[in-house]
């Protein structure tokens, strides 16, 4: 299983860089070009991923799969059998390699690091269309990232890459360690490293409050800066909350599978370390004796995850417009919940909107709350969304959007029956995982450790 190659095009549907398209005629990679921005300008909103691209003279038909990133999209056409998943693994591989070689990735930048880009497709991507080299560690042996070091170094005639590639001065050599995720020679004054728990609950909840489906996936993210070789044991007080666990490379899969502890080397700086689903109930009950009609209902009973706040939505349409009285209350008493962006689509042709968004239904004048952190709203006239956003929801704190809207263009209002809601709690997660103990050996230092937890939320709240 293997590409054609890869695109990179900037937002007005120019390209920036390809990879080789060694097996293809050079119409090929402007036929998928063309057909993105073809789709592109016959659709307002957002576009298919997967694009078919029709047959054109001696290129059988093929499809066009892409990832927007920033301002620009990474085109990466596929023919043949080759699943369009391979395809987004690799789009969002890359992605990750570009943004910790420039921290953000947009078109001035890549424009700007032209070379080490070009160099950074083709270690990635063999001649063949598979993907080659894609851990950080390995490339930085390779490809030198950007610095204003290596840019004089350049433009003197200094080929440094060269000397470190060549195993003499600098560096000792890629692909030199035993470890392919890990340097060899790695030394740091302070030895650190640092785990992040985030975890994503995604929900549907009708309109009478009942949670329809929840589902929380959750990803270590950790950084390490430890010098040497270190060997480390990583337990939990709870492992049998993680379901559908996939790991780096580095986890040694028997040493969970027998004791649920993670044992690796990891690699330098940062990377995920495992990816995983919350179960609530690790211990569900097998429906053996029940109708089949009645197991997933009471699966879906045992497995959902509660939802940190509750809303109550009033809204009456009328003729030529509506009104609507939302309330947003906390469930939570010790946590705050950061961030909440509340969005509501109001239909074609909604206009006129008047709004009053509060804390406890006070507000003053201006249509804000009483308070300091009080909420705010505002109305895209091109999307007809209604945004409310609240900074910051304090434990068992009420915040209110009362208001009203009218259409003109259409006779009746038809807004969509759901609001779409995001949110961000600090030092929290659902699954309420804890790290036991974190043993490093294999060298003599003793690191500093640091854990915290991060939830994130997008709820569909029915009304």
């Amino acid at each position: 299983m293997a590409i054609d190659g890869l695109i990179i095009v900037d937002n007005t549907g120019r390209p920036i860089i390809q990879s080789g398209f060694r097996s293809t005629s050079p119409s090929y990679p402007l036929l998928h070009i063309d057909a993105l921005n073809n789709a592109l300008a016959k659709s307002s909103g957002s576009v298919d991923p997967v694009i078919y691209v029709p047959p054109y003279n001696t290129a059988s038909a093929s499809a066009c799969c892409h990832v927007q990133c920033s301002d620009i999209r990474i085109l990466c056409p596929v023919s043949g059998d080759v699943d369009p998943l391979f395809a987004f693994a690799f789009i969002h591989t890359l992605v990750d390699i570009l943004n910790e070689y420039f921290g953000n990735v947009s078109a001035a930048t890549l424009k700007e690091n032209f070379d080490v880009v070009y160099q950074l497709l083709e270690e990635t991507l063999d001649a063949g269309g598979h993907p080659l080299t894609t851990s950080s560690n390995a490339l930085r042996d390779i490809v030198l990232p950007p610095t204003l070091l290596t840019k004089l170094l350049n433009v003197a005639g200094a080929n440094i890459t060269t000397t470190i590639n060549s195993g003499s001065g600098l560096g000792s050599g890629p692909f030199s360690s035993p470890i392919p995720w890990r340097k060899a020679g790695v030394r740091y004054a302070s030895n650190e490293i640092y785990f992040d728990m985030v975890e994503e609950l995604k929900a549907i909840v009708n309109k009478h409050g009942t949670t329809l489906s929840s589902t929380v996936w959750g990803r270590i993210e950790t950084n390490s800066r430890l010098s040497g070789t270190p060997d480390c044991q990583l337990s939990f007080t709870n492992p049998q909350v993680l379901t559908d666990c996939a790991f780096h490379p580095c986890v040694r899969l028997k040493r969970w599978s027998e004791s649920k502890v993670l044992s690796f080397v990891p690699p330098d700086g940062r990377f995920v370390l495992g990816e995983y689903r919350y179960s609530p109930n690790p211990t569900t009950a097998r429906f053996v004796n029940l109708p089949a009609a009645q197991a997933p209902t009471l699966s879906l009973a045992r497995d959902n995850v509660s939802i940190p706040f509750m809303l109550k939505t009033a809204v009456e349409l009328e003729d030529n417009g509506g009104t609507f009285d939302i309330t947003l209350t906390s469930r939570l008493t010790t946590r705050d919940i950061e961030h909440l962006v509340a969005e509501m689509h109001l239909g074609e042709g909604a206009g006129g909107i008047k709004c009053v968004a509060a804390r406890g239904g006070a507000a003053d004048r201006y249509g804000r709350g009483v308070d300091g952190l009080g909420a705010s709203w505002a109305f895209d006239s091109t999307k007809k969304i209604l945004r409310w956003e609240i900074p910051v929801v304090s434990p068992s704190s009420s915040w209110s959007l009362r208001g009203s809207f009218n259409t003109t263009s259409v006779p009746a209002p038809r807004p969509s029956h759901a609001l779409q809601i995001r949110f961000e709690i600090q030092s929290h997660t659902f699954s309420a995982l804890k790290v036991e103990q974190l043993k490093v050996t294999g060298e003599v230092y003793k690191p500093y450790k640091g854990v915290r937890g991060r939830s994130i939320g997008n709820v569909e709240w029915r009304w």
